[in-house]
């Protein structure tokens, strides 16, 4: 418990040496612009709009931001509340679910799953838990506060719903079939909350780095702290948080279904010297046994696979041998 940022962070002036990133990786005092064009779909409009904006969203930038999704604004609110009081709480009143095992299924931690072996922290603490079926795991999730596995509870629900009605947009949008993306490509949700308090010094520090997401979906609540940036034509650009919008990011494992019609983007996230900073992100992943290959649909003689048939447990033990989580994560399973 005591390796966690917010038992400690408050009481250094100094950013220790152990959270300082290379030079070539570190943020800088450079300013970031906001990306202004990033697309904002509004699932209130009609489909078929909503079908290519999403399509052009997804080949150009690989996320956008949902507005009007239907999950109601009150719950969003209540999500972020109890999120943050969980980690104002105590540490006695969270190290029943504090763990440093990556094999636990509601773990807080702090940085990242191989806090021993990292050669440099992360400016985080994180709350990651299962979350499908949500009766299987909501009794391994934390009891204090005492809404919190209610309210949790009713976001996972509201935010998977909305995770297969945006993926059958994206379907529709490639032209395949009803039905596609299925439970072998979207049988594991997983929620994880990021806690980024404020940092003695912003411009050597990360909260998340460069990295692609190697599930099939997110979908990100943010705060109104701005820290989210995507690297698009060889330059760092801001996301602006947006009221009760949602960025929609996808991950490695929709690039390949989609035979590179559509891209993982790269992103990181930021941390300032004056403000905590909350995000929920809500992954959609394959079952570890499912197949993932180009959708054969998409596949003819003018356009051949780019990537072979792969389980997803095989490209996640890839991900985490390797440690490239960035483009270089596909690169075993290019054909």
């Amino acid at each position: 418990m005591e390796k966690l940022l917010s038992s400690w962070s408050s009481t250094v002036k100094s950013l220790p040496e152990s959270y300082v990133f290379p030079v070539d990786s570190r943020p800088g005092d450079t300013t970031v612009p906001f990306c202004n064009t990033l697309p904002v779909v509004d699932l209130a409009r009609d489909r078929h709009d909503a079908v290519q904006q999403i399509l052009r969203a997804c080949q150009d930038y690989g996320l956008f931001q949902v507005i009007n999704h239907g999950v109601d604004n009150g719950l969003l609110h209540d999500t972020m509340s109890v999120v943050q009081e969980f980690f104002d709480l105590p540490n006695e009143d969270k190290a029943s679910v504090y763990s440093e095992d990556p094999s636990n299924k509601c773990r807080l931690y702090t940085s990242t799953y191989d806090y021993k072996n990292e050669k440099v922290h992360l400016w985080r603490d994180n709350l990651r838990h299962h979350c499908c079926p949500i009766d299987d795991f909501i009794y391994l999730w934390p009891q204090k506060p005492t809404r919190y596995r209610d309210v949790v509870g009713e976001y996972s629900l509201r935010v998977g719903n909305l995770s297969a009605r945006i993926l059958d947009l994206i379907r529709e949008g490639l032209g395949l079939g009803p039905g596609f993306f299925g439970d072998e490509l979207t049988g594991v949700h997983l929620f994880s909350a990021n806690h980024y308090p404020p940092c003695p010094n912003p411009s050597l520090a990360l909260g998340l780095p460069k990295h692609c997401d190697a599930n099939l979906i997110t979908f990100l609540l943010q705060d109104e702290i701005y820290g989210l940036q995507v690297y698009r034509n060889g330059e760092w650009l801001g996301v602006q948080p947006i009221h009760n919008a949602f960025v929609v990011i996808l991950g490695h494992q929709a690039q390949v279904i989609s035979n590179g019609n559509l891209i993982s983007p790269e992103h990181r996230a930021i941390t300032n010297s004056t403000s905590h900073r909350t995000s929920i992100v809500y992954s959609i992943n394959p079952k570890p046994e499912s197949i993932i290959e180009p959708a054969k649909v998409l596949i003819n003689e003018s356009n051949r696979a780019l990537y072979r048939a792969f389980m997803f447990k095989e490209f996640l033990k890839s991900y985490e041998v390797k440690k490239d989580y960035n483009e270089g994560a596909l690169e075993d399973f290019k054909i």
